[in-house]
């Protein structure tokens, strides 16, 4: 079901983090970017430095690629790892499954997405091996790249010690591993551990990094910690119509997003705003949260009188991105403790 109603008394909904503005860092360096020309298609200063930051942020040489959004960062990528035909492993709820428009396999003319079904949305090396080996005869499409996603569509996330165990695995079946980061910000401050740990040094090979889901206006950076698997990748990005004539408005809110940690401060907020809407809800008799609360959202079993009574009062959230009917609610990096305590008041009116 798709969110109905809306309401200019409640600004901040919890349907999706992409419903947040612009943060007022990426504002600023937006501005700084805007204030003479410079040259185009990332042969900027502003480019280059976004580049570095990355690269310092993971603490390894990297190659890095700006485009407008996450359905081309995952696509691009996806299709860079794989030929027409190969297969990608995923969750059964990842976003290059159920949210893509079938756009891996379209850039990559025939990449088959296989669905594996996994606990909290998080794949084990177990279900990983078990899949990849159960045909190997040329009937079927060639196993050849794995996409984990952190944190996960269901709000869970990877530890560096599961990620490890799996990168393992896909480095012994022979599979790249690609890993969507669209809330990548998001799993870091939960876990207090450093990037590099959650990606390269856990065999992690392209990550999608996550923005606009963090306070940009758009876009999201592809990183190749296996700098052999970019070669050609501009001309693939450029190919599929990402490649920004004007580049530096990209790589500016890079800029503003990572510097001074904001991309942590913005992330660690919105996960402390779905902590405070989690404890609420489990006070509610007859509301249940499903998942453990490891990121920025989290899953309500609510019940149906309580969701027509919710989007009757112009409230705004998902129902059917997740499995059996679960209400789905995001937090942001501007969601408000009034905003918790209104959804949360609203909650338990109704469900009296």
């Amino acid at each position: 079901m798709s969110p109905k109603g809306n309401s200019p008394e409640r600004p901040r909904q919890f349907a999706s983090d992409n419903y947040a503005g612009v943060c007022p860092e990426v504002i600023a360096a937006i501005e700084e970017a805007n204030r003479d020309h410079c040259v185009s298609y990332g042969q900027d200063p502003w480019t280059r430095k976004a580049t570095r930051l990355i690269q310092d942020l993971f603490e390894t040489r990297c190659d890095v690629f700006f485009v407008f959004n996450g359905t081309a960062a995952n696509s691009l990528s996806v299709a860079s790892l794989s030929d027409t035909f190969h297969s990608v492993l995923c969750h059964e709820f990842s976003h290059v499954e159920t949210d893509e428009c079938g756009a891996p396999g379209f850039f990559s003319h025939g990449t088959k997405m296989v669905p594996v079904v996994g606990k909290h949305g998080k794949l084990s090396p177990e279900t990983i091996e078990a899949t990849v080996t159960r045909r190997d005869d040329i009937h079927h499409p060639k196993p050849g790249v794995l996409s984990l996603t952190q944190a996960t569509e269901l709000g869970t996330v990877y530890s560096p010690g599961e990620l490890k165990a799996i990168g393992k695995m896909a480095r012994r079946l022979g599979l790249y591993f690609h890993l969507d980061g669209a809330r990548f910000a998001n799993a870091v401050v939960e876990l207090k551990v450093a990037p590099r740990k959650l990606t390269w040094e856990a065999g992690v090979d392209v990550l999608c990094l996550g923005g606009t889901k963090n306070g940009m206006a758009l876009g999201e950076a592809i990183v190749f910690f296996d700098r052999k698997l970019a070669q050609n990748f501009d001309f693939r990005q450029k190919q599929g119509g990402q490649l920004a004539s004007k580049m530096r408005f990209l790589g500016a809110q890079w800029i503003g997003l990572l510097k001074n940690g904001v991309w942590l401060r913005n992330a660690a907020h919105a996960n402390r705003m779905a902590q405070t809407l989690d404890r609420a809800l489990r006070q509610i008799r007859g509301v249940s949260v499903a998942y453990p609360r490891q990121a920025n959202s989290l899953f309500a079993r609510l019940p149906r009188r309580v969701i027509e009574g919710l989007h009757g009062r112009g409230w705004r959230f998902y129902t059917d991105v997740g499995p059996g009917g679960l209400a789905r609610l995001m937090c942001s990096w501007d969601t408000t403790r009034q905003d918790v305590q209104k959804f949360a008041e609203d909650v338990a009116r109704l469900a009296k």
